[in-house]
């Protein structure tokens, strides 16, 4: 006998940013850029950076406790914890190891899943899944990312768009399956990987005094091939998600993209023909914060009251890999 996969909601919602607050002005003591510079390139006028003993780890385990008490759900019910990062706090064992034991949760299936600022996306697509086939109830999934100590600050074009934070979602199992993540969508193209890339630190450039005075520890980026390639991809997984939900532009009430670029926003605003109005920006406040970027606005949104029950959500990313993903809510 058949059976009917179950829903799968997100019944709450964390985030965590630092309290150091990096605006512009103080960027440019640092760096050979200005306010207007970064301002009208990127929409970002200030980012958030960890404080001296803030980790990864930590930040994930704040954002993973918020969500937990949004959703009402105490650690010992969390059956899955995944953390989307490319800012782990060491190669091995994992952040969501050490943030699984941070927060109390029993000995649960923990694992990091990498896909640079898709993997938030990348992450609740496969929870998801999980929690559809097999005994999980409820998971908690964290896109962290501590990206300050990645920028090359001679390197102005890299290193004003990062900032740190974390956020998190419960997602718990429902006999509803006429809400929740109702579809996902992914991609990867590996063809041209040092379009944006940290070359040093893995098996193919070990530490090393050449590698470090080199500078191959700090994020790389072809700013202009990233722009018109996450434009690209970003349009294609919306229109893809719409066409294979016989949804249209105007039935989607909030789509929330990866906060990277206001430039990269505002064209896909004008591909896919949703309201500007619909898309929920904080990069302004936050600059690019990885993976964690689209929890943290989600967050940010819930809060504010721009989701309600009913309401089609559109999440959309793409990221280094080269990576891309979207995904579907119908918020419960």
């Amino acid at each position: 006998m058949s059976r009917t996969a179950p829903g799968v909601i997100i019944t709450g919602t964390g985030s965590y940013t630092p309290s150091t607050v990096v605006t512009n002005e103080e960027l440019s003591i640092r760096v050979d850029t200005s306010d207007e510079w970064i301002t009208s390139r990127t929409g970002i006028r200030e980012r958030r950076f960890a404080q001296e003993g803030e980790v990864t780890s930590t930040m994930g385990a704040k954002a993973g406790q918020a969500a937990m008490e949004s959703a009402n759900i105490e650690p010992h019910q969390i059956d899955l914890i995944v953390v989307a990062t490319l800012s782990p706090d060491m190669n091995f064992p994992s952040t969501a190891s050490l943030i699984q034991h941070s927060l109390g949760l029993r000995m649960v299936t923990s694992f990091d899943l990498s896909a640079a600022c898709s993997g938030f996306l990348y992450a609740v697509e496969v929870v998801s899944n999980m929690m559809r086939s097999d005994s999980y109830a409820h998971a908690l999934v964290i896109g962290a990312e501590k990206m300050s100590p990645l920028l090359d600050w001679s390197d102005r074009g890299t290193c004003v768009l990062f900032g740190d934070g974390a956020g998190a979602v419960v997602l718990s199992k429902t006999d509803d399956t006429s809400h929740g993540v109702i579809d996902s969508y992914s991609g990867n193209d590996g063809s041209n990987p040092e379009l944006l890339c940290l070359p040093g630190g893995g098996s193919a450039m070990p530490a090393s005094t050449e590698s470090l005075a080199q500078k191959q520890h700090f994020i790389k980026m072809n700013g202009r091939e990233i722009f018109r390639i996450a434009v690209r991809w970003m349009e294609q997984s919306a229109i893809t998600m719409l066409e294979r939900n016989n949804l249209k532009p105007e039935d989607i009430s909030l789509i929330i993209p990866h906060q990277a670029n206001l430039r990269i926003i505002d064209a896909l605003v004008r591909s896919i023909k949703i309201p500007k109005e619909k898309f929920f920006v904080n990069v302004d406040s936050y600059g690019n914060t990885s993976a964690a970027s689209v929890p943290i606005a989600l967050d940010e949104a819930r809060q504010k009251g721009c989701i309600q029950s009913g309401d089609y959500v559109l999440l959309v990313a793409f990221g280094a890999g080269l990576t891309w993903g979207s995904t579907l809510i119908k918020w419960h």
